[in-house]
């Protein structure tokens, strides 16, 4: 999954960095690539960069399906945080059985994108608007959250700035101020005045001005009810 996160995130794979992201030695990255390569979940290459099959992809989307739909139930159900359910659906995706995944599928109202926004696969995204970077807006500027990137998941302390913030997707933004001396954009979001860095900022992708709310995810009510807080409408 740490390799469809990469290529989901428009940024360069390759064997170092999926070594660094994975915190093991580039030797050992080097050899998980050729097993899946192996699997014929790598395409071959002469270069550097790493690209998934078709099959690849497939394997991978499923992967991260499960992972999305227990993060749904851990945070919109049980009540857990972003970072917290992040980490706990890593160690739960992989004991689900496909029985389960459907019937926890159709409890959640049949989700396209994970509570941070990102499609759960590729077809759904190709079929789902482009977002802009955070970084990119200007002072005065209204937007809605649209997607918490999956690079911009993988930062834990960021997770829960945001989320206590209530800057999830749906959530409506105006950019107060920019500031390059200080590398850091402030927003009036639905919980106050949020500052963020311009880094983290270009990790989060948003829509100019209100956004259709059919594109954010709302668990349905009997899914929901265990839990109070926002939820897009």
């Amino acid at each position: 999954m740490t390799l469809r996160n990469l290529i989901a995130s428009d940024q360069r794979a390759t064997v170092t960095e999926l070594a660094r992201r994975l915190e093991v030695s580039p030797q050992a990255a080097s050899e998980m690539v050729g097993r899946l390569r192996a699997d014929g979940l790598i395409a071959p290459s002469g270069g550097r960069e790493i690209a998934l099959t078709d099959e690849g992809r497939a394997v991978a989307d499923a992967i991260f399906r499960r992972h999305a739909l227990v993060e749904w139930l851990l945070t919109g159900v049980i009540g857990m945080g972003w970072a917290e359910s992040d980490h706990e659906a890593h160690a739960l995706q992989t004991a689900i059985s496909a029985e389960v995944e459907a019937r926890l599928d159709e409890f959640l109202g049949h989700p396209e994108i994970c509570p941070h926004g990102n499609p759960i696969d590729a077809g759904i995204a190709r079929r789902r608007p482009a977002g802009v970077a955070l970084s990119s807006l200007g002072s005065g500027d209204h937007a809605t959250i649209y997607r918490i990137t999956e690079e911009a998941e993988e930062d834990a302390a960021l997770l829960s700035y945001l989320e206590a913030r209530g800057l999830r997707p749906g959530a409506s933004v105006i950019v107060k101020s920019i500031s390059d001396s200080l590398e850091a954009v402030t927003l009036e979001g639905p919980r106050g005045l949020a500052t963020l860095g311009l880094r983290p900022a270009a990790l989060i992708q948003v829509l100019p001005g209100e956004a259709d709310p059919k594109l954010f995810h709302r668990l349905p009510g009997r899914a929901a009810s265990g839990v109070e807080g926002d939820q897009p409408g």
